[in-house]
């Protein structure tokens, strides 16, 4: 990480693993048999690591939806126009999208922030202009933004976090809106998880064969423009102006201590950015579902990582991230709400 990037990335601290055993300790001793809970007893531990020594807490989440455009599209990386994010945005706005049906329904907010939309979007009072520049570059045939561009994009993201926890956030959970934004988590994913392209490059909105084919000789076009493996520079040359500010918002929720609910395929390349720069960054992260993305699973294995969640989800938006937020609720309530097994049979209840 380069000096001046030390400089305005949050400083993370990993989880004190020496109070694991205690913690594990304290929910063995609820009111069930050890370890009959399952992975929500694994959450419900890493949800006290994070808030430890207060109490976990899951109660107010909320989903910050990221939107900005890519210069790839112009190479036919997408079969759906830019102008469909835009669009999109406009439909969150309104409360319209399946994020906003879902969080509705489950009791979370939504902020939709305009990280780099390729057009001037009208001012609304739901919006939060954010935007570092309209759209990225083609990364075919240039990088897609500068260092000072990202490290901009990474700033910005760990503000509106912090800013969500200022009024009261207790879990943050991201998603995104951005036409060829598939294309781009696939690049970032090849050089950092890394793993071959052909590996990397799923259907993301619906591509066909034809498709599919025009997709991987773009970004071939692309991988082999630059050879570069270092983080910020695989964000700089390949990122999403979305990509970039969810990665931010991974550092500014881990640097105050809250956990960071990450979505499908485009929103686990940004945690892989996040990672790769800052590995303690990964002890805040609960990694909400599978996507049917092509190429999703290996990365998830390539951070080591198992998701809440398998539902064959593909639509990003943070729709996944919002599902798995009731399984952090129920995690901390088992923490905070459950009864000890002494106390029941103490006949103390």
């Amino acid at each position: 990480m380069s000096a001046s990037l030390e400089s305005r990335t949050p400083s993370i601290q990993p989880l004190d693993r020496s109070v694991e055993p205690r913690i594990r300790a304290v929910i063995d001793g609820k009111a069930k048999p050890p370890g009959s809970l399952g992975r929500i007893e694994d959450l419900a531990t890493q949800l006290a690591l994070i808030r430890h020594p207060s109490p976990p807490c899951a109660d107010k989440a909320t989903l910050l939806v990221f939107a900005g455009d890519h210069g790839l599209t112009a190479e036919g990386v997408s079969r759906y126009p830019s102008a469909v994010t835009p669009a999109m945005v406009k439909t969150f706005l309104a409360g319209r999208a399946s994020a906003n049906a879902f969080a509705a329904a489950i009791g979370v907010d939504v902020e939709v922030i305009d990280a780099g939309v390729a057009v001037d979007m009208p001012s609304h009072f739901k919006l939060i202009a954010a935007r570092i520049r309209n759209g990225t570059a083609n990364a075919a045939r240039e990088p897609a933004m500068t260092c000072d561009e990202a490290v901009a994009a990474l700033a910005r993201g760990a503000d509106l976090a912090s800013e969500a926890i200022d009024v009261g956030a207790d879990v943050v959970a991201i998603g995104e809106m951005g036409i060829g934004n598939s294309a781009s988590a696939a690049l970032l994913m090849h050089r950092l998880a890394p793993a071959p392209l052909t590996d990397c490059v799923g259907a993301g909105a619906g591509q066909d064969k034809a498709g599919m084919a025009k997709k991987l000789a773009a970004l071939e076009r692309a991988a082999a423009r630059t050879a570069v493996t270092a983080p910020l520079a695989v964000l700089a040359e390949f990122g999403g102006l979305e990509i970039a500010m969810m990665a931010g918002a991974i550092f500014g929720a881990a640097e105050r201590r809250r956990p960071v609910v990450v979505d499908g395929f485009i929103a686990t390349a940004a945690a892989l950015v996040a990672i790769r720069m800052q590995p303690a960054a990964q002890d805040y992260c609960v990694f909400a579902h599978r996507s049917a993305e092509r190429g999703h699973s290996l990365m998830l294995a390539a951070l080591g990582a198992v998701p809440l969640l398998e539902l064959g989800l593909r639509l990003g938006e943070g729709t996944g991230a919002v599902l798995a937020v009731p399984l952090l609720r129920a995690a901390a309530r088992l923490w905070t709400d459950v009864a000890t097994l002494d106390d029941v049979l103490a006949g103390k209840i």
